[in-house]
């Protein structure tokens, strides 16, 4: 018999990314940029199966093992854990009828894809917040397109963002029950839009500081506090806030800067690293933020975990400024339109965008990094004043 409960309460929270062992078969994955899940390995029928166990946010280790006690005692019986899991969810799924139930049901059905297993609440808050209060409480199966438009028409026009957004998690949330086996409208959410026309919506870009008053913002970011070495490291990479906000040290190396896939803007296990080249003002403002750092991040907070996302936007309301921090990537792309002579390819691959079909993709093996190098040498140049 394997050695039981090798892990401890303090090791689960502090131990760094990778893969551990507690014994019989349950193993600890934690992630780079925090978090964590539980998965229990078991051999049935000669295959191995592997099974998650939940987030170590919501899953505690005593609870951990407690579960893979219950799942092994069942390969004991010859029975497969992960089909007697599903089938345990299909029969409570039959006794399911709400829309609440359904939609939470949906929701812990996808957390896999969602970034951080959807704690974010990205996902599920335009449910939340616009739908469920009104038709939480009626079975699927009554729910018709009537319904839908008369729930979402007071912001169809003026949250049209927050309205598509509940429009196609609920239409999910009807195909999900359809798969339970309940009797529902796949067409009601098509319906719905016919009602309520076609959305009158202007789009609002994150409002950006022309490039030309960069250089001055950035000179006035002279004190060395966190947030302001923070926004000189966002102007200078063009980087968006949270991969900043989640830099860790074991990220850089060298001059490179390489942002896991996971927490960049997209599906975790679908996005590709991004290696950002540092310029030599970049290095400078991190080894000036390194005081600041603890348990591996560039930018922690004061208390505990990394600065908010919230840090850097309040620092530039209060300076009375319209502009925002995501804001500084428009200022860099219309930067390299109207200054340089950069390819439009090379400038889209700097701020992390998909350039080019699945084909093109597929044949393009160069990430342009020494082209980027001197556009970012470039950047820091106009930034910093030097003109290079």
């Amino acid at each position: 018999m394997r050695a039981l409960n090798r892990l401890s309460a303090l090791k689960v929270k502090t131990a760094p990314p990778g893969k551990y062992a507690d014994g019989g078969g349950l193993w600890l994955h934690k992630r780079v940029g925090g978090g964590g899940q539980w998965f229990l390995r078991v051999t049935i029928h000669g295959r191995r199966r592997e099974m998650g166990l939940g987030s170590i946010q919501f899953v505690t280790l005593k609870e951990a093992r407690e579960s893979a006690d219950r799942w092994r005692a069942l390969v004991r019986k010859g029975i497969d854990p992960i089909k007697e899991r599903q089938r345990l969810s299909r029969d409570a799924g039959r006794s399911m009828h709400v829309l609440r139930d359904i939609a939470q049901d949906a929701f812990e059905s996808r957390k896999a894809d969602l970034k951080d297993d959807g704690r974010a609440g990205r996902w599920f808050s335009p449910l939340e917040l616009h739908v469920l209060p009104r038709l939480g409480s009626v079975p699927v199966s009554q729910i018709d397109q009537k319904d839908i438009r008369d729930t979402l028409a007071p912001i169809w026009h003026e949250k049209a963002d927050t309205a598509r957004k509940a429009m196609n998690r609920l239409g999910i949330c009807l195909q999900h029950a359809a798969a339970l086996g309940l009797d529902v409208d796949l067409q009601a959410t098509v319906k719905a839009k016919a009602l309520l026309g076609r959305q009158k919506h202007k789009v609002q870009h994150v409002p950006a500081m022309p490039w030309p008053e960069v250089p001055s913002f950035y000179a006035s970011l002279s004190e060395g506090t966190i947030t302001h070495l923070a926004l000189r490291l966002l102007i200078l990479t063009a980087a968006r806030s949270k991969p900043l906000r989640l830099l860790r040290l074991e990220n850089i190396e060298g001059n490179v800067w390489t942002i896991p896939g996971e927490i960049q803007k997209g599906l975790r296990d679908r996005t590709p690293d991004l290696a950002i080249p540092l310029s030599d003002e970049a290095l400078s403002v991190i080894r000036q933020a390194l005081p600041h750092a603890r348990d591996g991040y560039l930018f922690s907070n004061i208390n505990q975990g990394v600065i908010s996302n919230a840090t850097m936007s309040r620092y530039m309301e209060r300076q009375g400024l319209v502009a925002r921090p995501h804001g500084f990537r428009s200022s860099f792309r219309d930067w390299c339109a109207e200054a340089t002579d950069t390819p439009r390819e090379i400038a889209e691959i700097a701020l992390g965008h998909v350039v080019g079909g699945a084909v093109e993709r597929a044949y393009r093996r160069t990430d342009y990094l020494d082209q980027r190098r001197l556009l970012m040498s470039r950047w820091a140049g106009h930034v910093t004043g030097r003109n290079i």
